[in-house]
């Protein structure tokens, strides 16, 4: 099987609540793409911040939707607004950090092998999108699935 057709409107997709803060609502799952990739649209808010990490076996597309955010890709880092994309290769460290009051971002990861680690660092969304911050649970989930490396704090003041 080579995946299915998809479409979406907005809002569509299951909603859920990240443990490292956001809304993640999937608009396309690797059920839908036979693993070749997914895509999901993160909705975060200020100071929301990734630990410094790495995807060793998939590489990672942003595209920031609204807001702005700093970007830190293998020690080059950019304040990025709407429009705004950035491309982290397998292996490459990376961390972002939410400057506005809120963002929106399309992250795209291909292959799909590492929706895993997401579906296993996130529960389904609340009716408000909120849920715990959970930084043992990301790590657990990153070892549990080995999609994501943790290599430290952010890496922003």
């Amino acid at each position: 099987m080579t995946g299915r057709p998809v479409i979406r409107e907005p809002g569509e997709g299951e909603r859920r609540w990240f443990y490292g803060g956001g809304t993640h609502t999937w608009k396309v799952t690797t059920d839908d793409t036979d693993g070749a990739f997914y895509l999901f649209e993160d909705e975060m808010v200020q100071g929301k911040s990734t630990p410094w990490h790495c995807h060793p076996d998939t590489d990672e597309l942003g595209y920031l939707l609204e807001g702005e955010v700093e970007v830190n890709i293998d020690g080059e880092v950019r304040h990025l607004r709407a429009g705004g994309t950035w491309m982290t290769p397998r292996g490459v460290s990376h961390a972002f950090t939410v400057r506005s009051p809120t963002a929106r971002i399309l992250a795209f990861q291909v292959p799909g092998t590492s929706q895993a680690f997401y579906w296993g660092a996130s529960e389904p969304a609340g009716e408000d999108g909120d849920g715990p911050v959970d930084f043992e649970r990301i790590g657990a989930a990153a070892a549990a699935t080995g999609a994501t490396n943790i290599l430290g704090p952010p890496p922003f003041g």
